[in-house]
């Protein structure tokens, strides 16, 4: 049996997605948190959404990793949070396809700063969303109508194109969803099919963010988040042999994550660095 499987059954079903239930303080941080990045994400919008429509494009894309640097900051004065980025050197400049585990609000934001000019696959309401959803539609985000069917994965396939043309960065989360730490991988179809349709490498992203910001939950845990880009995987595979591989090394990196931050629980300072945000 897997790893995550086995981690998963373990821990069922006191906790789903990670250490011990956190006390009273962090839940107390964690709302000020929560407060303040809202403020954050208002400010910016009012403060810039009248120039967000006549700027360059570039400008926008700024705009777009200033605030989520900002919300690092936050994360990391406020919770105690620090983000750790390893494998910076399996990026390179222009398209390029970013494959990404998927197990916190943690990483929406914490890989814009890594990327020149990510487009992010997301699902169409988040363009609904007052002053946020401004700055998505102005950036060109790849907005799924899910409902749509087939549909859909043509339209993703349409924008995904004209994004590669551009030499933007298409970010997808293979599983479509957040996933509790330790349960089975769920990976769906479109990451294969933008990876067959683009025909350029894959650079698949593992994490342990959900060990200090688990889903559907308010507590954030004080340590060393880690996200690290792997080694890209080269063009061309057929679609059994990408898909085996993608998970494999996704899987297994996110395994040794997940398993290097629960060993340290005393936090950041316990852990080896390499890039630290903000």
């Amino acid at each position: 049996m897997p790893l995550t499987t086995r981690a998963f059954e373990a821990r069922q079903p006191h906790d789903a997605d990670g250490p011990p239930r956190a006390g009273r303080v962090v839940l107390w941080r964690s709302l000020l948190f929560n407060v303040l990045m809202a403020l954050h994400v208002c400010l910016t919008a009012l403060i810039t959404g009248p120039f967000i429509l006549v700027l360059p494009r570039r400008h926008v894309v700024a705009i777009s990793q200033w605030w989520a640097r900002g919300g690092l900051w936050l994360l990391k004065v406020v919770v105690g949070i620090e983000v750790e980025i390893r494998g910076r050197e399996n990026l390179s400049p222009g398209g390029a396809l970013i494959a990404a585990k998927h197990q916190s609000a943690l990483e929406t934001f914490a890989i814009v700063p890594q990327l020149d000019d990510p487009v992010f696959v997301l699902k169409r309401e988040l363009t609904w969303v007052p002053l946020f959803g401004w700055f998505l539609s102005r950036l060109k985000m790849i907005a799924i109508d899910r409902s749509a069917g087939g549909g859909a994965l043509l339209q993703m396939l349409d924008q995904a194109n004209a994004a590669m043309r551009a030499g933007r960065q298409v970010v997808i989360f293979p599983e479509g969803t957040r996933r509790p730490v330790g349960a089975p991988p769920r990976y769906k179809l479109g990451v294969t099919h933008l990876y067959e349709r683009l025909d350029v490498s894959c650079i698949p992203v593992a994490m342990d963010t959900g060990v200090f910001w688990p889903r559907r939950t308010l507590r954030r845990r004080q340590g060393r988040a880690v996200i690290q880009f792997l080694e890209p995987i080269p063009p061309g595979l057929d679609r059994a042999s990408f898909e085996k591989l993608l998970r494999q090394r996704i899987e297994t990196a996110t395994d040794r994550l997940v398993a290097e931050a629960r060993a340290h629980p005393e936090g950041a300072a316990a852990r080896p660095g390499k890039i630290c945000l903000p």
